[in-house]
């Protein structure tokens, strides 16, 4: 950390991990200051307030941040329960923000765009660790920290439609695309009930849209869903059923399946979409000589982080998911499902700029294995670091809910992002050449949310 007095330690991000960070920085005497770049606090998860996560309330508040509300005369929801990102804001993160000790800390409408060192590119070394590091927002203003703690997240940065990891072509100009997780059963109903849409990706929270759209599906004639997938088996986002330790994590991918098997949803699987364009007022998905048409679709191919903003730090960034290299391993979507990753803490996340660490969902690049606990417990270890106390910096633990999917994806023949598990035989994938001017209708992303319906309860979960 800078040796650079006055300064505080600045925390990217106002969502769980970020003011977890600041609880535990409080409970150190720790000077610190939060930018969140939206008007609110969990600006992010503000855009899927309707969503409810797989973990129960038990795994989803940390611990300084307990002791800060408990303080204040905060009560406890049901550990039990399964709350919405609304629930998460409304009964946790916005009581949060207003305790003595984070009231006046957090600045709003506070958009990052660069950290660098004073005085310091990448290049220059004498004398480096010594400079503060400057923070420049996107209104031009700038202000110095000793340190920066990154939890700003990877929801602003969703990856491409294009099947080879840069977007397909017209892409960029593309109309009739949706962002992940739309409220398809609240306020962007109209946008879908009687319509065509195809949702594209194959992780939770395409799992979650799919099944809104079976509902709406009931509820309204004509509505129409495609889930267009690059892989050809789905048994990572059917996932380990009854062997899942988090139920409306497992009872989603079984849900899902039997929509699937049902007919409600059309599978075009081993798609990779080339192009997108428009014909007879739709949008038109391309792979080869196949085509898929809707009125909307729905990308849902999981997030990657921005590095951006930090470009003019020392980042040792693992060449294939973006995380910390010592990470990476720890985390591969090859080889772990969200329950499955070990304990790390600041060592792992370490970059050779000292005093920048990246947390939370940032920190895990493009995997989609994060949890909310995995992020506590990354906070922790990180703020005992800047405050000296390696001893717990290094104790870490972490007790996560086991999943029943398997460790290898690529042995079902999809890539990382798509396939793996041992849930059972997937579903007949259908292959589809649809002509110009038909079209099939919605697909779902992997990585961060996943919901669960029966005949009284809509629920879903969330790994970021």
């Amino acid at each position: 950390m800078s040796e650079q007095t006055g300064a505080p330690v600045v925390v990217i991000g106002a969502g769980p991990v970020g003011l977890a960070a600041a609880a535990h920085l409080a409970e150190r005497g720790v000077d610190f200051a939060v930018l969140e770049s939206g008007p609110s606090v969990a600006a992010a998860i503000e855009e899927w307030r309707h969503v409810k996560l797989f973990s129960p309330w038990r795994y989803d508040i940390d611990s300084a941040a307990r002791r800060l509300l408990e303080q204040s005369g905060w009560i406890e929801p049901d550990l039990a329960k399964l709350p919405t990102g609304g629930d998460l804001i409304d009964s946790y993160l916005a009581p949060l923000t207003k305790t003595p000790e984070l009231n006046d800390r957090i600045r709003y409408d506070a958009q990052v765009v660069a950290v660098t060192r004073v005085g310091f590119d990448r290049i220059r070394t004498t004398g480096r660790d010594a400079a503060p590091f400057l923070i420049r927002l996107a209104d031009g203003s700038e202000l110095l920290a000793s340190a920066v703690i990154d939890a700003a997240g990877t929801w602003r940065k969703p990856n491409v439609l294009g099947g080879s990891g840069i977007p397909a072509r017209g892409e960029l100009e593309a109309e009739g695309i949706a962002h992940a997780l739309p409220d398809v059963l609240g306020v962007d109903r109209d946008r879908f009930a009687g319509r065509r849409t195809a949702v594209v990706g194959a992780g939770h929270s395409a799992a979650t849209t799919l099944l809104d759209l079976g509902q709406l599906a009931d509820e309204v004639p004509g509505t129409e869903i495609v889930w267009v997938v690059r892989g050809t088996d789905q048994a990572r986002t059917y996932g380990g059923g009854e062997a899942d330790e988090l139920p409306a994590r497992g009872a989603l991918g079984s849900r899902l399946k039997k929509l699937v098997q049902s007919g409600h949803v059309e599978l075009v699987s081993s798609f990779r979409i080339e192009a997108i364009g428009r014909t007879g007022g739709r949008v038109q998905l391309t792979s080869g000589e196949r085509e898929v048409v809707a009125d909307t679709v729905i990308n849902s191919t999981g997030f990657r982080p921005d590095h951006d903003m930090v470009s003019e730090l020392r980042l040792d960034l693992d060449p294939i998911l973006g995380s910390t290299r010592a990470l990476a391993p720890l985390i591969d979507p090859n080889k772990h499902s969200c329950g499955t990753v070990p304990p790390h803490g600041v060592d792992e996340l370490a970059h050779p700029e000292p005093g920048y660490y990246a947390i939370g969902a940032k920190s895990y690049g493009r995997a989609p294995t994060f949890l909310l606990a995995t992020g506590y417990e990354q906070a922790r270890s990180v703020v005992a670091a800047l405050a000296g106390d390696w001893e717990a910096a290094r104790d870490v633990q972490l007790d996560l809910p086991e999943t029943g999917v398997c460790s290898s994806n690529l042995a079902y023949g999809g890539t990382a992002d798509e396939a793996g598990g041992c849930c059972g035989p997937a579903p007949r994938a259908v292959e589809v050449s649809a002509p110009a001017g038909r079209g099939l209708a919605t697909g779902i992303s992997g990585g961060l949310l996943t919901v669960i319906e029966d005949e009284t309860t809509k629920s879903s979960g969330c790994c970021g």
